[in-house]
């Protein structure tokens, strides 16, 4: 019974000498505003499918306990409304003690409304590699997973720089990423899937630096890309064939079969797939790369 007693009493010591280490984070989000947590979270709300990836590579999924309408990656949870309109009343009965948002103006309209109740709110928009990396790093301070966050940019910047390295010194072939079909909407460069698109040694013909930019056919058929990428998704559900479309035939990409249709969340969502994005977009440019790209 007394070493029983020991146990238990090496146990608790443990154990609080692990929350003492722990200490307070403190981390800066994209709206350059200071995010101060006392103790590891155990009630997580994520407001973006992105972020829930995330948390789930760091080894977070225990902690969340919440997600948004149109985020599938942990279907089983309950739901608080949608990314851009989250149901503020059901997060707050849900007493979470770390909330995060993917950045859109829009869906930061109730965040402030959270800070005032008391609820700790991280905002992360990275669109390029070092911005999710450091969305990456920061999560892992915020929730006491540094060194999985470490180990997972680790990897990824790996990956990227065997990419790197088997399409080094070829060409690269014009690329234009439609995010919709109907009114045609196109991903500029101040996207993540412009840093996927050149990391994988192609040209975005878009040359905008806005995230999204509406494209005429006139314009399309005139850059005449090489490579033409459809995503599908919530924001292109549907996506029309593209041999059955008026004058598109006239493209390049279309008359040679090099048109690929992709998943929208592994494209668009900046996470822990979007190396997977650059690799598949490789494969497709630079078939006959060295050794292949993986």
């Amino acid at each position: 019974m007394r070493r029983h007693f020991s146990l238990i009493l090496l146990v608790m010591t443990l154990v609080g000498s692990a929350a003492d280490s722990w200490g307070a984070a403190t981390v800066t989000d994209d709206r350059g505003q200071e995010v101060v947590l006392n103790s590891p979270p155990r009630r997580i709300i994520s407001l973006y499918g992105a972020i829930t990836e995330i948390l789930q590579a760091l080894g977070a999924t225990p902690e969340i306990v919440a997600r948004t309408r149109g985020d599938e990656t942990l279907p089983d949870l309950p739901t608080v409304g949608t990314h851009l309109q989250p149901n503020l009343e059901m997060i707050l009965a849900l007493k979470p003690d770390l909330v995060v948002q993917g950045g859109v103006k829009k869906g930061l309209l109730g965040v402030r409304r959270l800070e005032q109740e008391g609820v700790p709110v991280a905002v992360f928009a990275p669109h390029d590699f070092p911005g999710l990396f450091g969305t990456i790093r920061r999560l892992g301070e915020l929730t006491g997973k540094n060194d999985q966050a470490g180990a997972l940019v680790k990897d990824m910047e790996a990956r990227l720089q065997e990419v790197a390295r088997q399409v080094a010194g070829r060409g690269q072939p014009k690329v234009f990423f439609e995010v919709r079909y109907h009114n045609l909407l196109a991903a500029g460069q101040g996207s993540l899937v412009h840093h996927i698109i050149t990391r994988a040694g192609g040209q975005n013909i878009v040359a905008s630096s806005q995230k999204l930019v509406s494209f005429s056919l006139e314009t399309l058929i005139k850059e005449d890309p090489e490579v033409y990428i459809i995503q599908k998704g919530p924001m292109n559900r549907s996506p029309q064939d593209i041999k059955a479309r008026p004058h598109y035939d006239l493209l390049q990409a279309v008359r040679r079969g090099r048109v690929l249709v992709v998943e929208e969340s592994l494209f668009s969502r900046p996470g822990p797939r979007s190396v997977e994005a650059v690799e598949t977009l490789a494969r497709l440019l630079h078939p006959d790369a060295g050794g292949g790209v993986k």
